[in-house]
């Protein structure tokens, strides 16, 4: 690439995955004004993903990548996690899933336990419980031009609201080294705190790419979650004051 302050942008949102506008200006040590001139042309050349006052690396040449694209990503990390995940369910649980692909994986193995029932806006997650037998509720919604595998919206959250549950399992795209969780999509995130604030359990999935970063939506901290599942240790740049239990397998 010639132009070099573009091969920089790239480079660090490859890294970090998203960045604001000012974050990248100082990094630069440009104007904002030049970063959304560079993040314009990166967009029109397919390169970027423009967002509400940043940008975010694009993976495969469309808005978001599709589930079955996220779902190879780091896919038998993903299976070892939810392997360790399953152990905090006993029998007869009422439990959470997002619509991540974290959460899917977790899915894949309820078949084990008795009287499970699920309550999810993972589409893909639907189907996959269905095929297993396990009791599952839709949490109803629409589905979202960006992100089609995922129910969001008034209607999801207050389905949510109409239960508690023994148990909540969510996903997200980042932990900052204070520990604070984001994601990039606001109204999955609504729907992620509805599960939290009514579950008596809450477990954050989040592999080792995760750590360390941050993205636009805040969700809650890592003082808020009772268990992490992960495949690595929680790194020693990540300060919490009172970090929940990891669990790595």
């Amino acid at each position: 690439m010639k132009d070099a302050q573009e091969k920089e942008i790239l480079d660090i949102l490859q890294k970090e995955q998203y960045a604001d506008i000012d974050t990248l200006a100082k990094k630069l040590f440009v104007s904002p004004s030049t970063v959304r001139r560079k993040l314009s042309a990166l967009q029109k050349k397919g390169l970027v993903i423009r967002t509400h006052g940043g940008a975010q690396i694009n993976d495969d040449n469309s808005f978001f990548p599709s589930f079955t694209f996220r779902v190879h990503q780091n896919g038998f990390e993903k299976k070892k996690m939810a392997l360790a995940a399953i152990k905090l369910i006993k029998n007869g649980d009422l439990i959470f899933l997002d619509g991540t692909t974290s959460a899917f994986f977790i899915a894949e193995y309820l078949s084990e336990f008795k009287n499970i029932r699920v309550i999810t806006n993972g589409v893909d997650t639907l189907s996959l419980l269905a095929k297993n037998n396990i009791a599952a509720y839709s949490t109803g919604g629409y589905i979202e031009s960006v992100n089609p595998s995922v129910l969001v919206g008034h209607y999801a959250e207050e389905m949510i609201g109409n239960f508690h549950a023994d148990i909540a399992f969510f996903s997200a795209v980042a932990v900052n080294d204070d520990g604070e969780i984001y994601d990039c999509f606001e109204e999955e995130n609504v729907i992620r705190k509805a599960m939290i604030k009514h579950a008596t359990k809450k477990v954050f999935l989040c592999d080792s790419t995760k750590f360390g970063k941050t993205s636009l939506f805040h969700l809650c901290s890592l003082n808020d979650v009772d268990y992490i599942v992960s495949n690595h240790d929680l790194p020693d740049t990540i300060k919490v004051e009172n970090p929940p239990q990891i669990i790595t397998e």
